[in-house]
């Protein structure tokens, strides 16, 4: 139970909870300190500025009933000081130089000798004057804040010191409720953070614990599982839309993958059939003896038509594992395509088709891989003589223009339906073998055609009007590096 709860509260949830309410609390204390810090000292300096022009008025007017160090007419000086603190709520203290109390408003000091603590005079006497928390040596039961002054004769002669004392009970009181009001406020304000902190972590959690839910759907092998629009344009919409995508992506591979087992299987299993049956009708004399040689010979064909399609699967395998942009460079296009021509010519006869080949004399350095751009120009011519009608005329040309060099093979025979076009290039896609006398082809030529010029990335194009189909490519030449890829 323990470490489930650890656990959880390890989530990003929690996290989320735990970071904010930290920060919102460690803001406030800093604040706090900031501001008892200086709301106390501004009251304080308020207060002591307060009781100190109060007690320069008394000194003043003590200094003028003080002579020989003491009092000429007491009894009007203690009427005006009584005055004073009666209507200031503070009291004050008369002595000499020596610190010996001459007068006092505070009634409870009434009929007391008092003497003021030395240090206290000395402070006053030397700095002029001195603003302390102090009980006067024991005669208050409790600190006062006093304020002390000299007390000075028109030639500034220092005949005495006043001093304007008041409890720190109002100070305490107003910190106190400084105090009081600042912890309400930032319990009100920590409450909200965690309100908020709590609905924006769970608004930016909820999507993530579901896009973990859908990841291991998508492990067990479900992937048609897609994230919710959340409406949002900030980063975890992002990722939404890009986790669909994604998604999008593994049901199409899954897709393609399911239907290249299928295909393989079917592929494989046609020639193998064949093999299997023709060879135990040999061996237990179904097939006689006479007629051995002709099934042997299909025996033969099949075996050789399975190791092409094996081989070609291993060139699309490699093919796809390939960079040819690094590991190429730059070459005669005109050049592979003369080579083409001429490792075609055989087929060509056989077909009894005619060659319209419009390859320039000069070179087309292009960029690339030779041999694959080689093999593809092969694929296609091969493509187009296979379907071509026969007596018809191949044509298998080369075009520069703006930095590209666009080829295009072209033959004559029946058209391809628009919704065929597509799937030529798809694996082991074959179209009706009607349209053609070669029925050993493994369907791997086209799609092999497109993996290296998607490799080089480049794209190809076909269309197939009125008995006409064409494919064209292009390629990038040296002074077009820079330009778009082709269509």
């Amino acid at each position: 139970m323990k470490k489930r709860l650890q656990e959880r509260f390890r989530g990003l949830y929690w996290r989320q909870l735990f970071v904010t309410a930290g920060m919102v609390m460690l803001t406030l204390v800093l604040l706090g300190v900031s501001f008892f810090s200086l709301s106390f000292n501004y009251a304080r300096q308020q207060r002591e500025t307060e009781l100190r022009s109060k007690a320069e008025v008394v000194a003043r007017l003590s200094a003028g009933y003080l002579e020989n160090y003491r009092f000429q007419d007491e009894e009007e000086l203690e009427q005006l000081a009584t005055f004073a603190a009666g209507v200031s709520d503070v009291d004050f203290l008369v002595s000499d130089t020596e610190g010996h109390a001459l007068l006092s408003t505070d009634e409870d000091l009434e009929g007391m000798v008092l003497t003021l603590p030395a240090e206290l005079v000395r402070r006053v006497l030397d700095e002029g004057s001195c603003s302390v928390r102090s009980d006067l040596g024991g005669i208050y039961p409790e600190k006062q804040f006093i304020v002390g002054v000299p007390a000075r004769l028109g030639d500034g002669q220092v005949v005495g010191v006043a001093i304007a004392m008041a409890t720190v009970t109002s100070l305490d009181a107003m910190w106190q409720g400084f105090i009081g009001l600042f912890f309400m406020t930032a319990l009100a304000v920590l409450m909200i953070s965690f309100m908020a902190s709590s609905v924006t972590a769970m608004h930016l959690v909820q999507p993530i614990r579901e896009m973990a839910q859908a990841t291991r759907r998508y492990a067990e092998g479900d992937f048609d599982v897609r994230m919710k629009d959340y409406q949002r344009n900030d980063e975890v919409g992002e990722l939404a839309a890009s986790f669909n995508t994604m998604a999008e992506s593994l049901q199409h591979t899954e897709r393609q993958r399911r239907e290249f087992i299928a295909n393989i299987s079917h592929e494989l299993k046609t020639p193998m059939t064949t093999i299997a049956g023709y060879t135990d009708g040999i061996l237990d004399g179904t097939i006689p003896p006479e007629q051995e040689k002709k099934y042997l010979q299909i025996i033969s064909d099949e075996s050789r038509r399975l190791s092409r399609l094996v081989r070609r699967m291993l060139d699309v395998s490699q093919l796809q594992a390939m960079d040819p942009l690094k590991t190429g460079g730059q070459f005669d296009l005109c050049e592979s395509m003369r080579r083409v021509l001429i490792s075609m010519e055989t087929k060509i006869t056989q077909r009894d088709l005619d060659v319209d080949a419009d390859i320039p004399e000069e070179p087309i350095l292009v960029l690339g891989d030779n041999d694959m751009i080689t093999q593809v120009i092969y694929n296609l011519l091969e493509n187009a003589a296979k379907f071509a009608r026969p007596g018809s005329t191949l044509y298998l040309g080369v075009r520069p223009s703006a930095g590209r060099a666009t080829v295009t093979v072209r033959n004559e025979g029946e058209t391809i339906s628009p919704e065929e076009l597509p799937l030529l290039f798809e694996r082991f896609h074959k179209s009706d073998k009607s349209r053609s006398e070669d029925k050993d082809g493994v369907g791997l030529g086209l799609y092999i055609v497109k993996t290296i010029l998607e490799q080089h990335k480049e794209k190809i194009g076909v269309t197939s009007e009125n008995g006409v189909t064409t494919f064209s490519f292009s390629l990038r030449t040296e002074d077009g590096s820079n330009d778009d890829r082709g269509k």
